[in-house]
């Protein structure tokens, strides 16, 4: 029986019946996928609260405002609704999930006039066009490209002090990231943010592999080099 086919359920029907987000997570993805295009309104409400924070993130890259990147956000999940059931699988529920929202994000951020087509041909919009810490720092040959060579500890908030200090840095951190570019700033809160593979942002933001290297590796050294006077112990 839907969902919403139930008048008046008790609060226990809802604690029974609608299913958590760590529930969800627990699906595998065909079975995630055969739930929304059977029409399940308790998967399609977990899986709204899983993926709107992330979707807003993404979609406040290509617009000029949160206003907007909501209204973005809920074409998303109409476009889900109406686009589910021809789902095949050729990408992840995810990638797929993502790459409906960049598609209407462009669109609203080309009427708003805010987005601009991914591009390397030029320095970016800050007059860098390179790493603004030293190469050292950073691992510049094989899979770990571009990480940190010695990387930063991580640290527990065991102490008032360190609770306030963390979260300093990471209110920092996420401030460094909504300066970025645009294209760096959506390719780092896909990457780094939302923990998508490489080949799935090209697949959803529709750049090469080598774009999309270029761009997490400037967005990642600018945001390092926030974050460097923390890990070291400088504040």
């Amino acid at each position: 029986m839907s969902f919403f086919a139930w008048t008046w359920p008790s609060p226990l029907f809802f604690t029974l019946v609608v299913p958590s987000i760590h529930e969800v997570l627990q699906l595998d993805e065909p079975g995630l996928v055969l739930a929304l295009q059977r029409g399940d309104e308790r998967v399609f409400t977990a899986v709204m609260d899983l993926y709107s924070g992330s979707l807003l993130r993404l979609a406040m890259s290509f617009v000029p405002s949160r206003a907007i990147a909501e209204e973005v956000v809920q074409e998303t999940w109409l476009g889900v609704l109406e686009g589910i059931g021809r789902f095949e699988g050729r990408s992840s529920f995810k990638t797929w999930l993502f790459r409906i929202l960049t598609n209407r994000a462009k669109t609203r951020g080309t009427r708003e006039r805010r987005y601009e087509p991914f591009g390397l041909s030029g320095p970016d919009s800050d007059g860098e066009d390179g790493p603004s810490l030293e190469d050292s720092l950073f691992v510049t040959e094989g899979s770990g490209k571009g990480h940190w060579a010695d990387p930063p500890q991580g640290w527990e908030p065991d102490t008032p002090e360190r609770a306030l200090l963390s979260k300093e840095c990471r209110t920092a951190i996420e401030e460094a990231i909504k300066g970025l570019p645009d294209n760096q700033r959506q390719v780092i809160t896909l990457r780094d943010v939302e923990g998508v593979g490489a080949e799935e942002v090209c697949n959803i933001l529709s750049i090469s592999e080598t774009n999309q290297r270029v761009l997490l590796h400037r967005a990642r050294t600018k945001v390092r080099g926030v974050l460097d006077p923390y890990v070291r112990g400088e504040k």
